[in-house]
């Protein structure tokens, strides 16, 4: 069985057209697995609203990827189709591609960074996030040298995050012992490194390009032109 996340993670690790391509793989794959299906039970599976499973199934039956033949109980069966089959081994690969190459450019974003925080001296930081992002800062920090002292994670009620501890805001993290801040959120990074940039120097707060984010230095030309 072929498993993609939820397409309502929020993750920076698809484009647009992978994302839809992702949903298009989990629909078709759940549709693989069995025919017992209701658009009901799909858009459960795809964690989607009932409508937009039902568009999608549509836009797959008009292309040839799915039959639809009635069964007992006014209900429907659910097929995939040659064409469908082969679709769905086209978007896995097309899927699996993004993510490793965005996965190859999130990790050496990140070693840029932390090269550049330890040549400053700066070995110990926190890392603002809590998804696949902040796994990938994690991974990059200990190929550099650098100690992940905490997790910044707001509101989310566990202890640790892969063996870091989760602290709800900056002056825990700073509690216990970081210097400085990198961003790994995905679902609001401008706005958490805006927040952590009010209480700490911004030259102590960093991002990768890949999250797009405009630093408090060139905000501040910005604001005195």
């Amino acid at each position: 069985m072929f498993i993609v996340h939820s397409v309502n993670e929020k993750s920076p690790k698809l484009s647009e057209s992978s994302q839809d391509a992702a949903t298009m793989v989990a629909l078709l794959a759940a549709v693989g697995d069995s025919d017992q299906h209701t658009q009901r039970s799909l858009a459960g599976r795809l964690d989607v609203a009932l409508g937009l499973a039902n568009a999608l199934l549509k836009r797959c039956v008009s292309k040839g990827l799915i039959k639809i033949q009635n069964a007992p109980a006014r209900r429907y069966a659910y097929y995939l189709t040659p064409k469908g089959f082969a679709e769905k081994s086209r978007l896995v690969a097309e899927y699996l591609e993004s993510s490793l190459n965005f996965f190859r450019r999130a990790r050496g974003q990140y070693e840029e960074l932390f090269v550049a925080l330890a040549a400053r001296g700066i070995t110990k930081i926190a890392i603002a996030g809590s998804g696949e992002l902040a796994e990938i800062a994690m991974l990059s920090a200990s190929a550099t040298g650098i100690t992940v002292q905490a997790v910044i994670a707001p509101g989310r009620n566990i202890p640790d995050f892969h063996g870091h501890a989760v602290v709800a805001d900056l002056a825990a993290a700073l509690a216990h012992g970081a210097e400085a801040v990198v961003i790994a959120d995905s679902s609001a990074p401008q706005a958490v490194y805006d927040r952590i940039c009010a209480a700490l120097p911004a030259d102590c707060v960093v991002a990768p390009r890949l999250l797009h984010v405009t630093s408090a230095h060139v905000a501040s030309k910005e604001i005195a032109a």
